[in-house]
């Protein structure tokens, strides 16, 4: 079965807009890595100011590939040559989380 990772990030309430922002900006950056599955972000409602990105991967080790070439390549500034500054991160820590699948359900069809 699939694994998920789960990166618990910790936003500032200044931030959390900008933190949507950059996450809206990237769409379709993992969507066509091979062994994906899933993504969503998570915006905390209460009791807590971390945002969770919650990714499904197929194996752990499309999710090794990915981190090694386009996640990596993206958030090294993705070869820009621009010499540009890059941004400060929006979060002020981040830790991330593996799982396995071990069951799972889907809405029974009517």
């Amino acid at each position: 079965m699939s694994i998920v990772k789960i990166n618990a990030l910790t936003v500032p309430v200044e931030q959390r807009e900008v933190l949507e922002k950059r996450f809206a900006s990237r769409a379709g950056t993992v969507e066509g890595s091979d062994g994906f599955e899933w993504f969503e972000l998570l915006r905390p409602v209460e009791g807590t100011d971390q945002y969770l990105v919650y990714t499904r991967w197929r194996s752990e080790e499309d999710f090794q590939a990915w981190m090694e070439g386009p996640m990596k390549a993206a958030h090294q500034g993705g070869g820009d040559s621009s010499g540009g500054d890059r941004p400060k991160p929006a979060a002020s820590g981040s830790s991330v989380w593996s799982f396995e699948v071990v069951q799972q359900a889907a809405p029974k069809q009517a």
